[in-house]
C-alpha cells in the first residue's frame, strides 16, 4: 500500500506511520498478550462477510466510550491464498489505509477498531503466513478459522474439514507463532468424544496457539441440526487444559443475561457470539437501569426491553456516514417516545427513492453493473449492509412487508434508499408505540395461543424451544434473537430431509421414548431421581450433548 502523497500530504503519512510505530508492541503469548488487550470479556464473532468494520464499530457503540475495549472483535473470515495473491480481494475485504494513501483508515485503527483479530482459513503453511504478514501491522493477532462447516469449506478443504488433519493443523499454527510478531490463535470446533477434543485442543495450543476459542457445536451441527452447544464440554477442556490458558466460548448467546451464564458455566475468559451478536449488535451492553433508559432503549409494561430497530438502524447508517463515506451524518430528529407533543410527522408519507422514479419496475442493478459504474461499493462495509438489515429487521419485516420488499429492492451503496428505509421504520415505530400505549399494552402479545395451549409441556422437555422463544420475545419494534428449533422440532416440520438409514433410527429411537413415556402415565415405576437420570442417559445416547435453557447463538 505506497503512498504517493504530495508534500501538503506528507506530514499527515508522517503522522499515520508515526501512530502505527507508537502502537507496535513487544510479541507477548497466552495470558500475557491477552492482559496486554485488556483482557477483553466481549467478543464479536468471525463471520464471513458480516463481521467487517462498520459492524464492529456499531457493536461497540453500545457500551460507554471508556469501555468499548472491552469488546474484542475479529474481521470476517478471509481466504489465505485469494487475500495474499490478489489486490483486488484485498480492497474488497480490508481497508486499514485510505485508498492511494498511508493515512490509516478503518480496518485496525488504533484509534477506533481495537483490540482487533483478523482470521483467516487455510490449508497451506506458506499461503498463510503471506497473507498474515500484510495484515500484521493493522491487527494484534492472527486466527485461524478451524471451525467453518459449510459446504463451501468442505470443497475448499479449509475451516472444519481440516479437523481431520491434527499435524497440517499443528504447521499452520506453529508456522505463523515462529514467523509473525503478533500472536497467533485459533477457533475449533468440538469432536465426537471430549477425550478427542481435548487432544485436539492441546494440539492447537502446543503449536503455539496464544488463545484458543472453542465454538460448543460439532461440525455437523448447522442448520436445522444446529441444536444446543455444548457449555458442559467447553468446562471440561477449561478444567482439562493448564490454567494459563485463555479460552474464548461461543455458542447459546441469545441476550446479555446469557453472557454471564456462559462465563459461569463454562469458566472461559470470555464470551463470543455470532448469531446473537447478528440479531442485537448490542447484546453486550447491560440494560440500563428502570428509570434512566434513553430514548433508543424501549422498556415495556412487564419489564422486559431492549434496544429499539429504529436506533440500531439510525447507528449503523450514521456510523456509514461518518466513518466509510468521510461525511457527516443527516440531521435527525429525536427519536420519538409516547408523550411528545410533535407528532405531525407521523402522518405524512415516506416516499421510497425506487418508487419516486421508476415505481419499482426498474430491475435491482447486478453486482457486476456496480462494480464497473463505482468499484469502491464493492468494499465490505457496503456489501454487509442488506444482509445486516435483513437480520436486524427479521421481526419487523414479518409485519410489515412494504419494508421487507424494499429492503429485498435496495441496490448496493444506496444510501438514500437506506436513510428513506430508516425514516419509514421510524414512522412505524412510532405508530406502534403510540398503539401500544392506547391499548395499555394489549396491541402486542407476549404469547401465541398455540404457547398458551402447550405451556407447561414443554418445560422439562430439553427438545424443545417453546420456553426460550417466550422468554426472548419482544414487540416487533425492539432488535431480538432469531431463534431456530431444535433438530427434533425442525424434523416434526419437515425441515429436515433424513436419509432412509436415519429416518429408521430416529423411527425406533422415537417407538421407544413413547413407550416409556406410556408406561409413566400408567404407573410410576422409579423415583424422580431415577427418571431424570434414565431421560439424560438417553438424551446423551441421542444427541450427545446436554440440555440447556438455550437454544441458539
Amino acid at each position: 500500500m505506497a503512498s504517493d502523497a504530495t508534500p501538503k500530504e506528507a506530514p499527515a503519512v508522517a503522522t499515520a506511520a508515526a501512530a502505527a510505530a507508537a502502537v507496535k508492541k513487544p510479541k507477548l503469548h497466552g495470558r500475557a498478550f491477552y492482559e496486554s488487550i485488556g483482557s477483553p470479556k466481549y467478543i464479536v464473532a468471525p463471520m464471513v462477510d458480516q463481521s467487517e468494520f462498520a459492524w464492529r464499530m456499531l457493536s461497540r457503540s453500545f457500551l460507554p466510550e471508556s469501555q468499548q475495549s472491552n469488546i474484542l472483535a475479529y474481521s470476517p473470515m478471509f481466504h489465505a491464498r485469494l487475500f495474499g495473491e490478489s489486490q483486488k480481494y484485498r480492497d474488497q475485504h480490508f481497508q486499514p489505509t485510505k485508498p492511494d494513501s498511508d493515512d490509516l483508515f478503518l480496518d485496525g485503527n488504533p484509534a477506533i477498531d481495537r483490540p482487533f483479530f483478523v482470521q483467516f482459513c487455510a490449508n497451506d503453511p506458506q499461503a498463510l503466513l503471506n497473507a498474515a504478514k500484510l495484515v500484521t501491522p493493522h491487527c494484534d493477532a492472527i486466527d485461524l478459522n478451524l471451525g467453518c462447516p459449510q459446504g463451501i469449506a468442505k470443497k475448499g478443504h479449509y475451516g472444519s474439514f481440516l479437523q481431520e488433519d491434527q499435524e497440517l493443523i499443528h504447521r499452520l499454527i506453529k508456522t505463523l507463532h515462529e514467523n509473525l510478531d503478533i500472536p497467533v490463535t485459533a477457533k475449533i470446533r468440538l469432536l465426537d468424544t471430549k477425550e478427542a477434543s481435548l487432544k485436539y485442543a492441546q494440539n492447537v495450543l502446543s503449536a503455539g496457539a496464544s488463545i484458543l476459542a472453542v465454538h460448543g457445536r460439532r461440525r455437523e451441527q448447522k442448520g436445522h441440526l444446529t441444536g444446543l452447544a455444548d457449555w458442559q464440554m467447553i468446562r471440561y477442556l477449561r478444567d482439562n487444559l493448564p490454567p494459563e490458558t485463555v479460552l474464548f466460548a461461543n455458542g447459546n448467546i441469545l441476550q446479555y443475561e446469557d453472557v454471564e451464564k456462559c462465563l459461569a458455566a463454562t469458566g472461559a475468559d470470555a464470551v463470543m457470539s455470532a448469531e446473537g451478536n447478528l440479531s442485537n449488535p448490542g447484546i453486550f451492553a447491560a440494560p440500563p437501569p428502570a428509570g434512566q433508559a434513553p430514548r433508543g432503549y424501549w422498556r415495556g409494561k412487564d419489564g422486559k426491553g431492549g434496544w429499539r430497530v429504529d436506533e440500531v438502524l439510525r447507528r449503523y447508517l450514521d456510523i456509514l456516514h461518518k466513518h466509510v463515506l468521510g461525511a457527516a451524518p443527516p440531521q435527525r430528529r429525536p427519536l420519538f417516545v409516547p408523550g411528545d407533543d410533535d407528532t405531525a410527522w407521523i402522518a405524512q408519507e415516506i416516499i421510497l427513492p425506487d418508487q419516486a422514479d421508476h415505481d419499482g419496475s426498474k430491475p435491482k442493478k447486478r453486482r457486476t453493473d456496480v462494480a464497473k459504474e463505482n468499484p469502491a461499493l464493492l468494499a465490505a462495509n457496503f456489501v454487509g449492509v442488506q444482509p445486516h438489515l435483513f437480520h436486524l429487521l427479521r421481526h419487523f419485516v414479518s409485519r410489515h412487508h412494504d419494508v421487507r420488499n424494499a429492503l429485498a429492492r435496495t441496490r448496493l451503496g444506496d444510501m438514500d434508499m437506506y436513510e428513506a428505509m430508516c425514516s419509514l421504520v421510524e414512522k412505524k415505530v412510532a405508530e406502534g408505540l403510540l398503539e401500544y400505549e392506547r391499548t395499555d399494552g394489549k396491541s402486542v402479545s407476549t404469547t401465541t395461543a398455540a404457547e398458551q395451549e402447550g405451556e407447561g409441556e414443554e418445560e422439562d422437555d430439553p427438545e424443545s424451544s417453546a420456553r426460550v422463544v417466550r422468554e426472548c420475545r419482544r414487540p416487533w419494534w425492539v432488535v431480538q434473537p432469531i431463534i431456530r428449533p431444535l433438530p427434533k422440532e425442525a424434523m416434526a416440520k419437515g425441515a429436515i430431509q433424513l436419509s432412509k438409514k436415519e429416518r429408521k433410527r430416529v423411527a425406533a429411537e422415537m417407538e421407544g421414548k413413547e413407550e416409556k413415556k406410556n408406561a409413566k402415565r400408567s404407573k410410576e415405576v422409579a423415583g424422580p431421581a431415577a427418571e431424570t437420570a434414565a431421560a439424560t442417559a438417553s438424551l446423551e445416547k441421542t444427541t450427545s450433548y446436554p440440555s440447556s435453557e438455550l437454544v441458539s447463538g
